[in-house]
């Protein structure tokens, strides 16, 4: 059997919490800032839980 390798650049976007869920950075907060409106950017700030179908295609690339 082939060794199981960890995907690289999910191992660099993907944060794992104490109690097993996988967050996520959100999208959309990294140039372009001056036209979104400060309520928009305080709303994209901070980390996202993963949904279930998109928890188990990143746990297979972290090999979890």
């Amino acid at each position: 059997m082939p060794k199981m390798k960890t995907h690289s650049g999910a191992k660099k976007r993907f944060k794992i919490t104490g109690t097993g869920k996988i967050t996520r950075r959100s999208s959309n907060l990294n140039h372009i800032l001056e036209k979104k409106s400060p309520s928009r950017k305080r709303r994209l700030k901070g980390d996202f839980v993963l949904s279930p179908g998109d928890s188990a295609k990143v746990r297979r690339q972290l090999g979890l």
